[in-house]
Order: structure tokens, then sequence, then C-alpha cells
């Protein structure tokens, strides 16, 4: 991004600042370049060079210093996430499988004293928000600023401290790609609030805010996986019958050696497709209200079937196969989970099949219907299916509608599979990602480092 942030707010760095950038007063720069954070990094990035990763920090902490005319004083990171298991079943109060992946938001920031905060995030508008009042602000939803105020808002709601602060964000989670580049927005504003004022917050506090600031101030409808996974880091099953306490569990790697996990991006644009997402909470909401409930999980699954001709006159179809998905796949992420426990992967991979066979037909999110020529994720998922059938797996990713697919590849079919999807989506479309284990991260400095 280099200087072109400054234009950002050009006049206003200088009255609200009023300092002028010295190179020679940025401590964390200085610690940075000396390697004293390389430790963390090396832990926290080790299928990187630790040096890239120093030279990425670096970076930011020079824009921040430009930006703001002092040195940032918490480094975080917060990772995307891959879902894995469960599609469209957390805000039903279902189980998910989902992993963190080696994409994140990088964050630099420092208090102000100032009773603002701003955050400006590479190649976006700044978000200012105010302290005095934290309330939903019509005029920010759909955008950042509303994330950040939803996440104070939250963290106040519950007692914890607030304060102003200064944030600059770099982003290797592209929005719009099915890995949750909001959620791991959240989940880093949280993780500032804990790291710069401190009160007893867990990472599933931090998940809670940002479900929270992208439900009532964002105003999308979105479960908690993707917080939760962003926030908590590895590859977890989460049960969310209890949303306040949601049951994480973790779940060991081994079984998915060998393998890589690819994610398609087919360049779907995502604009407008809110209601069609909100459709899908609504529609299962419909069916679980027949049976006095709230959700689909407090639904006996037989009392579903019993009463199917009752719920198709009364829902609709399609609201009655979604329900249908929904029963499915969330008994299917405990036998994945099982599978991956005991080194069975081809029954694992066998289920990730099933699971976005059922997406396709049951659950219905592969195309936006009033878009017919734009099916993008099915072409993806066809031709997947062609080249793994047999020696892989492959789902539909995330919210679906547009944007990802994700498939488990043998290592030595990776080149052939990426060259495919590339050619037919765009060079860069196709990306092995590993999985990270830690979650949303503040990251410290070497004890007694010199420089």
């Amino acid at each position: 991004m280099g200087g072109a942030a400054i234009l950002f707010f050009p006049q206003k760095a200088l009255y609200w600042y009023g300092v002028i950038f010295v190179a020679h007063d940025i401590r964390t720069i200085d610690l940075l370049a000396a390697g004293a954070f390389d430790q963390a990094l090396a832990a926290l990035y080790p299928n990187r060079d630790t040096a890239g990763c120093r030279a990425r920090y670096i970076q930011a902490a020079q824009q921040f210093a430009a930006l703001f005319g002092k040195e940032p004083v918490v480094l975080i990171s917060a990772p995307g996430r891959a879902e894995i298991g469960g599609n469209h079943t957390d805000h039903q109060r279902g189980r998910v499988l989902a992993a963190a992946v080696d994409l994140d938001v990088l964050c630099v920031a420092a208090p102000n004293g100032q009773g603002v905060i701003r955050v400006c995030s590479e190649g976006h508008p700044p978000a200012e928000v105010t302290l005095d009042d934290l309330r939903p602000q019509a005029v920010e939803q759909g955008h950042s600023a509303a994330l950040v105020r939803g996440v104070a808002e939250w963290f106040r709601l519950r007692g914890h401290a607030v304060g102003g602060f200064d944030a600059y964000t770099v982003s290797e989670v592209p929005g719009g790609s099915g890995l949750s580049s909001s959620a791991a927005f959240e989940v880093a504003v949280g993780n500032l609030l804990a790291a710069l004022y401190g009160g007893d917050v867990t990472p599933a506090d931090i998940a809670l805010a940002g479900q929270y600031a992208e439900n009532r101030h964002f105003g999308k409808p979105c479960g908690l996986m993707d917080q939760m996974v962003s926030s908590v880091g590895g590859l977890v099953q989460i049960d969310f019958s209890q949303p306040e306490a949601p049951d994480v569990r973790p779940v060991p790697l081994t079984a998915l050696s060998g393998l890589g996990l690819c994610i398609t991006n087919t360049g779907g644009s995502h604009a407008d497709l809110t209601p069609a997402y909100a459709a899908i909470p609504e529609e299962m909401g419909r069916v679980a209200a027949l049976f006095g409930a709230s959700t689909l999980r407090e639904v006996p699954k037989g009392d579903f079937y019993q009463a199917l001709p009752r719920v198709r006159a009364q829902a609709g179809d399609r609201a009655a196969l979604r329900a249908m998905h929904f029963f499915a796949d969330n008994a299917l992420v405990a036998r994945q989970a099982e599978a991956l426990s005991q080194g069975d992967t081809a029954g694992f991979l066998d289920m990730v099949v099933r699971s976005g066979r059922s997406s396709l037909a049951y659950l219905q999110n592969v195309f936006d219907s009033s878009r017919p020529r734009e099916q993008g994720l099915c072409l993806a998922l066809a031709v997947s299916e062609r080249l793994l059938d047999g020696r892989g797996a492959w789902r539909v990713h995330g919210g679906g509608f547009a944007g990802t697919i994700e498939a488990f590849v043998p290592d030595a079919l990776l080149p052939a599979y990426r060259a495919e999807m590339d050619a037919l989506f765009g060079p860069g479309a196709c990306r092995t990602l590993p999985l990270r284990a830690a979650g949303g991260v503040r990251i410290r400095p070497r004890q007694n480092q010199t420089i």
C-alpha cells in the first residue's frame, strides 16, 4: 500500500496525533528488525520463511507510524478458516468441523486515550467509532465500522473495559473468498481490546463478540462457526447446542497426511447475495417453529420426518429440503471427527463428498437462482469430481452461492488439479492452504531483547 494510505486522511493525521513520525522513536520497528519477534513468528507461521514474516510486520508497523505518528505497541494475528464439515448447521445450534488456515489479518495498534477507535485497513477507507454511543448505526451497516462498534459494544455490555485505540490492518484473507475475512477482522479487534484494556476475556468470548457485531450491527445473520474457529484455532469439532458455551473439541490431523487442502475461488460476486444467505436460517427457523422450537437442533429428527407432509404444506418444499440437509449434515460431523480420530482417511473423504452433495441437492446454496448463467461453484464441483473421484474429496465451502469450493487432493495430484482449476477460473484461483494451530493471538517479543 505504501505512502498512498496517508491519502485517506492526510490533514487529520497532523491534527489528531500532533506529532511527526521520527524513525528512531519507533521501538517496535527496532525490535522487529533485531529479530526480537522471530521466535514467535516462526512458531505462528511454521510453513513460511521467518525473514519474510518479519518484513511483513515491519512494513505494517512503519505504515502505522506514518499514519498515526507514534509506534504501535500491540501486534495481533487472527486467521481465516476453512469449513470442513457441517454446512449451514451452526446457526441452527448444530455441529461443525472447521480449521484455522495459514492466512491471517495482521493488526498493529496503540491506545490513543481519546475515546475513539480508528482503524485503517490496507485498501479500504478508514473506520472511526466514538465510544460514547456504541449502539448500532444504520449508516454503518455493511461496513467495517459496524464490526468495530459491535465488538466494542459487546465488551462494554458484559462489563469489560473499552478504550480508544488506533490500528492499522493488513489482510491476507481475500474478501468474498469463503475464508471468513470478516470473522478474522472481528477477532483481531476483540484481541486488541483484550490486549490493551485487559479483563477476563476468553477466545470464546471474543468469538461471541464478533458474532454479535455481525448480527446486530453489520446486518448479517451468521452463525458462530467462523468467529469461533478464527479465535480458537486448530482443527476443531464445535457443538453449538449451548450457544453461549459451545463445546469445542480438538481433532487430530494425522489422517490428512498426504492430502492438500485446496480452496478454489471461482470468482463469483457476493454482491446482493445477503438475502440468499439470510433465507437459509429463515427457512430452517420456519420449520423449527412448526414444532414450537427456535432452531432445528431442538426438533427430534423422527418428529420432523413424521410430520413432513405438514412441513411441506406450511413451510414449503425448499424449507423442508433444507431441514433435511441439516439433520443429515449435523449427524455427519460427529462421524467425520471420529473417522479422523481413528485414522480412517477413506471414510472421512467419503463423508466430505456426501456432505457436499447434500448442500448441492437439499441445501441448494451452490448458485443464486436469479443468476442462472453464473454457476461457477457447480462447475468447479463437477470438474473436481472428474479429477478426484475415488482419490480425494470435494464440496462447497462456506456460505455458498458464489465464492469457493474446497477439495482434499492427494499430494501427487496437486499440480494437475491446481493447473486445471487455474485454467478454468484464472491464475492463482486455486490455493493449497496449510492449517494453523493458533487462533487469534497477540505476538510478543523475546524477553530481554537488546538492540
